[in-house]
Parts: C-alpha cells; structure tokens; sequence
C-alpha cells in the first residue's frame, strides 16, 4: 500500500486517506440519486441511468486513483447532464440516444487533445494570476453549490436572498455549519467528515434524514440493458449522422460538450492540485515531455478523458472530474488512495443506495461550504492593486458561482484578459493557446446563442 500510493512520499498516511476518501464520496453522493433524475426525463429509464452513474463513477474514479495517484473522483458532472436534458434533447430535438453518441465523440475528442497534449499546453498557457483567480473562484462555486443544495439561498422575489428559516433543513444546515467550523478550528482530525456523519445523524429526530425512495438493485440490473451500447445500435451514431443537414448542428453541440468538460477539468485541477501540492514544480516540468505519460497532470487528464467516454457507453452523460473532490483534498488527501476509497463508496452504494441517499443535502452542504473558505486563500495570491491584473482575476473568480460554471468562470477570465492586454499594447505576451481558447470561448457563446 505505501509503496504503490507513495503515501509517505506526499506527506499523508492510510486513515487519513480513508477519512478523506469518505469525505469526498459523501459530498458528492447525490449525484447518484441526481443524474437519474435529470436524465430520465430525456426518457431514459431511471434505474439504468441509476447504475450506469455508480458504474461510470466506480471506473472513471479507479483510473484516476490506480493509474494518475491523485485524490480526484470521477462522476457525470452536474450543469452538463443539465445540457444534455434540456438544451440537446428539448431544445434541438435530438434523441437521448444520439444525444449518448454525441458525448461519446467528445470523449474520443478528449482522449486525443490529451494524447496530444493539447490539454496540458492550455494549463501552461494559462497566467499565474488566473490560476489563483480560477482556485478562489472554484472555492466560492464550491461553497456556493452547498448554500443552493440545501435551499438558504432562495430567487422567489426574482432576487437571491436568504430563505425564511422556517424549516427543518435550514436548521440542520446551520448546525452542520457551525459544528465543521468549531471542529475545523480546533484542529479536529476527519473534522468535515465528522461533520458530516453528525448533523446526518441529528437530522433524524428533525426528520430530515430519512430513507428516500430509490429503484432495487435487481431492478437496475434490468434495465441497464435499454442503455448500454445503445449508441452503437441504429438509433445511436448511425442516426447521428443520417441526416447531413443536421451536421453543422451535431459538430457544433458536440464542440459545446467538449469545451465545457474541458476546461471544468482543467479549472478542478488548477483551482485545487497546485495549491495542495498534488501537481508540484517537478510534475510541471514532466508535463513539458514530448511523449508518454511522464506526471501525474499527464495521468489525470488521460483518465479523466476515458471516463467520459466510457460513461457514454454504459447510459451517462460526461463524466468528469468532481470539483467536489475538494472537500476530500482539505480533509488530506493527497493520493490516489483516496479515489480508490471512494470508488469502493460508490460501489458499495449500489447495494445500499436507500442508506447513501438518506444523507440529506443539510447534511453534506456545510463540508462544501467549509472547503470553498479554505480554496479562497487562492485569491491572495492575486495583485489586486494592479487593475490590470484584478480585472479578469474578478470575472474568473465571480463568474464561475454567477453562472454555475467553473467553464463559463475561465471564460470570461480569459476573454478580459485579452482585452486587457490589448489595451496596454502587450497583446505579443498572450500565449497563442491562450487566443485559441478566448476565440473558442467566443464561439461558443454565438453558437449557443444561435442555436
């Protein structure tokens, strides 16, 4: 075990791997109750949406922890299961099943700009201040996914403010809180995963931890036959392209998919690797080979490329790397054990889904919001006395929570950026990746914007 995770080597040990491993897992459990939900509106069937999530997860996460030995978790990513429902299939039309096929490619897409190494180029072509905007920024989307998941945030006026706290959950949010912070503060060992386990627990009386209603085991086995492979069937890639004039349309709904997991990747591992210490200085010169798999950052992206596309065959949306591993890497992970832990979570959650979803989202927002104040020290980094300098740091940061988005967060950084530099006439010092990907970014927005 310690030979193979190298658990000495990065500075942590097995429990406190195991504890962060539970941490990370229990954060973002919900997708497996989620991703069923949002996808079966497509008209998938929910029990095999359920197990080809746990599939998808289990696999895409042991690729990140046995081959990358780094304390990511891989799972179908919020926001774009969103873009697959209701822009891809409601908006333009598209089946569930070529929508499946059109996440395939773009996995195959990913895999390629990876082996390339286009993916790691971009990392290198992004400045050091919006590399710490980027990790400020995921920490405040990070803590704001917490206050939007148990609702103390609420739009009823057409305006975000604090809900009235008139209901259970609030409460137990708010003791949650409280008790990580206390805990956190007093240099309590597992304190965000104690956290956890204790405001579950005294949400019971509350009757907010409850057992929710889920689909059996047996009877997800059933009906994970209606989705896998399907996107190799006649309803899949052959009908993706049956009709040429739709091509424009597929490239272009496949490109939105690409760029979105992209660059919410990249922003996951900038925003938390290089502020633990997971990508060193020694990894980042690795990254600079020409060939093979030299560095962690290689291994990452290479096994954060095949989860998607593995995903896609199994019945899921794009599976990408959980910025809610955060809250796993601030309770010490550091290795690829701790992905391997959680992996075996989701496996065994497949057998236990009715206990796994009892956890209430009261129960697990608290961590989030905790992990989102450590990944804010990011932003000291930044020279704020130099506007130059604040103006996209701010638009990367802000933007990411605004728009729920870490992609749309370093979009905009990027964009601003660009026209910063142009104004001071230093347009030659943007790295040409960098133009590449603002132009792309722009793109993209008119593309959506017209279809």
């Amino acid at each position: 075990m310690e030979k193979f995770f190298k658990l000495k080597e990065n500075g942590t040990k097995f429990s406190t791997e195991v504890v962060a491993g539970l941490t990370t897992f229990f954060t973002m459990a919900y997708i497996i109750a989620v991703n069923p939900s949002v996808l079966s509106q497509s008209g998938m069937e929910w029990g095999a949406v359920f197990l080809a999530t746990i599939i998808a997860s289990i696999i895409g996460t042991l690729v990140m922890g046995l081959f990358a030995n780094v304390p990511y978790a891989q799972a179908p990513g919020m926001g774009l299961n969103a873009f697959f429902v209701y822009t891809v299939c409601f908006g333009l039309g598209f089946t569930w099943q070529q929508a499946l096929s059109m996440v395939f490619i773009c996995g195959v897409f990913n895999i390629i700009i990876t082996v390339t190494k286009v993916r790691k180029f971009i990392i290198k072509a992004i400045p050091n201040s919006l590399q710490n905007a980027i990790g400020g920024g995921i920490g405040v989307f990070v803590a704001y996914i917490g206050l939007l998941n148990v609702g103390i945030i609420s739009f009823d006026s057409g305006v975000p403010a604090i809900a009235a706290l008139n209901q259970p959950a609030f409460w137990l949010f708010l003791i949650g809180l409280v008790l990580t912070i206390v805990l956190l503060v007093c240099n309590v060992k597992g304190a965000i995963l104690i956290g956890i386990v204790i405001t579950a627990l005294l949400g019971i009386p509350m009757g907010v931890t409850t057992a929710s209603d889920s689909v059996s085991f047996s009877e997800a086995c059933q009906a994970l036959p209606s989705t896998f492979g399907v996107i190799f069937t006649s309803q899949g890639l052959p009908s993706l392209f049956s009709d040429m004039a739709k091509l424009p349309l597929v490239l272009v709904t496949i490109f939105a998919f690409s760029i979105s997991d992209t660059f919410d990747t990249l922003g996951t591992f900038i925003g938390t690797g290089r502020r633990s210490g997971i990508f060193s200085e020694e990894d980042e010169k690795a990254m600079e080979s020409s060939s093979g798999f030299k560095s962690k950052m290689d291994k990452a992206l290479f096994a954060d490329a095949i989860a998607t596309s593995i995903g896609s065959i199994f019945g899921t949306s794009n599976t990408t790397t959980f910025v809610e591993s955060a809250s796993g890497i601030g309770a010490g992970g550091r290795t690829g054990l701790t992905s391997v832990v959680v992996a075996i979570c989701f496996a065994v959650s497949a057998f236990l889904a009715t206990f796994v979803s009892a956890i209430p989202s009261a129960a697990t927002a608290p961590a989030l919001v905790v992990v989102g104040i450590m990944m804010t020290s990011a932003f000291k980094e930044i020279q704020w006395e130099d506007f130059s300098e604040a103006v996209p740091a701010f638009f990367a940061g802000l933007f990411m929570a605004l728009c729920y988005s870490i992609s749309y967060g370093i979009a905009f950084g990027f964009i601003s950026y660009c026209i910063v530099k142009i104004c001071r006439k230093e347009a030659k010092s943007i790295h040409p990746i960098l133009w590449v990907a603002t132009i792309l970014f722009i793109l993209n927005f008119i593309l959506l914007a017209v279809i």
